[in-house]
């Protein structure tokens, strides 16, 4: 997550932060102008908001300057803390942006709190889920455990459209 730093990053709570910084492996580096970015790039999840869509620990194979449609799981700068990464499921455009919902209705921290997303705050939609496997010993696992858990570790994150309603 942040290495050994634990509790507060930018000034922000680490439960209150909604997808952490991009790892390294995801970075940018090298020459090149700068503010490019790779197509594809992995970042992970921390907070409740996106349950049961994600958890916490996830990672998300997410690509910026995708095309959003409405229902998509989408990667935002937080509209009151630019240096926040937050991730939610766009729901519908409004005049003026985007009307993002989190898909855990107790988490909070959406469009219901901060209102219409502007576009440009809208960088990446997210392609895929990895979840790691849990962080028990190798001695203490079941194969019935690690059969489940590689049947659902990378799937595609859907649009779930069908199911969304703006508020």
């Amino acid at each position: 997550m942040y290495g050994a730093e634990r509790g507060m990053r930018h000034g922000v709570p680490e439960e209150d932060r909604e997808v952490a910084e991009m790892p390294e492996w995801g970075r940018v580096s090298g020459g090149g102008r700068a503010g490019r970015r790779r197509p594809l790039q992995v970042v992970e999840v921390t907070g409740p908001s996106m349950v049961p869509t994600l958890y916490h620990g996830d990672l998300l194979l997410v690509q910026y300057g995708a095309p959003v449609r409405p229902g998509d799981v989408v990667i935002l700068r937080h509209p009151f803390q630019q240096d926040l990464l937050v991730v939610k499921r766009a729901v519908e455009r409004r005049p003026g942006g985007w009307w993002v919902r989190g898909d855990n209705t107790f988490a909070g921290g959406d469009s219901t709190d901060y209102g219409v997303v502007p576009e440009e705050l809208v960088l990446a939609r997210v392609r895929a889920r990895y979840r790691p496997l849990a962080s028990t010993p190798k001695g203490q696992r079941s194969v019935t455990g690690v059969l489940g858990w590689a049947a659902s570790a990378f799937r595609p994150v859907r649009s779930d459209s069908a199911r969304l309603r703006a508020r």
